[in-house]
């Protein structure tokens, strides 16, 4: 910020100095503010209200309670932070908050990653569908194809832009490879394990996830896979001890994928 400048003296002392033009103040910094993505909130909220339904069950199209049609044209105060129907107050989707917080956090994060401009766009596209497939897999266990696809897709896509605009396409191919590497080995542990393996879904998403961080080296897509392994099976143990769950219960991966793929793009830097 400018800063105020000291008052003027009733009378200068010296007449050349009351003569000298005043410096300039130093310029006004223009930084991004985390904040301004809330105004893309009501979306996110809208795809995890639409998508948080068991397979096989129609997209959600209003209010369970009460059918109030829950859309864009009027997204208050269903998709607004409240959460709730304007017609009977039942709650719509996402917990209050969550995913404000969630969206704030995903910006803080390519803020602190500092990514090239067009590796910025990639990262903050495979955000925009990681958050509400975040709070999707944790309603109904999973992650519909209308979220996953795009995300790896888009991802991709700008990726190959980044390698156009200078970066050659080593980067690009290595990060397609481990892209689908981490989606063979989420789909292998289906085939081999059945239900005790990670779903479909999550190969999917691993799809994208192995996309974005192969672009940066081999190793960076192992370490965020390491990290997602290490959060689930902290909070399963945690949850095994307390007795919310049983060596049976089935928890869903994705949150911890999510998370594993930001953590990694946080030690980068």
């Amino acid at each position: 910020m400018t800063r105020p400048y000291a008052a003027e003296p009733a009378a200068a002392e010296n007449p050349a100095d009351a003569a000298s033009p005043r410096r300039p103040g130093p310029a006004r910094r223009h930084r991004p503010r985390p904040l301004a993505v809330l105004a893309v909130t009501p979306l996110l909220r809208y795809a995890v209200a639409r998508h948080a339904v068991p397979a096989g069950t129609d997209r959600r199209s209003g209010c369970d309670a009460c059918a109030a049609p829950i859309g864009l044209d009027r997204p208050w105060p269903a998709l607004g932070p409240a959460a709730r129907c304007g017609g009977c107050g039942a709650r719509v989707g996402a917990p209050p908050a969550t995913v404000e917080l969630a969206a704030v956090a995903a910006v803080v994060v390519l803020l602190l990653a500092r990514p090239p401009a067009v590796e910025l766009l990639a990262a903050a596209w495979w955000l925009a569908f990681a958050v509400p497939l975040l709070f999707v897999d944790v309603a109904v266990h999973r992650l519909p194809d209308r979220l996953t696809w795009p995300a790896a897709g888009g991802t991709w896509l700008l990726l190959g832009l980044a390698a156009l605009a200078g970066s050659g396409p080593a980067p690009w191919l290595r990060a397609t490879a481990a892209g689908l590497g981490l989606a063979l080995f989420f789909a292998g542990t289906t085939l081999l394990l059945g239900a005790r393996g990670f779903g479909i879904g999550d190969a999917k998403l691993a799809l994208g996830a192995g996309t974005l961080l192969g672009w940066y080296g081999w190793s960076v897509p192992l370490l965020g896979l390491f990290l997602a392994l290490t959060l689930s099976g902290v909070v399963a143990l945690g949850l095994l001890l307390t007795g919310r769950a049983r060596w049976s219960s089935h928890l869903p991966f994705g949150p911890y994928l999510v998370l594993g793929t930001v953590g990694a793009l946080l030690l980068l830097r």
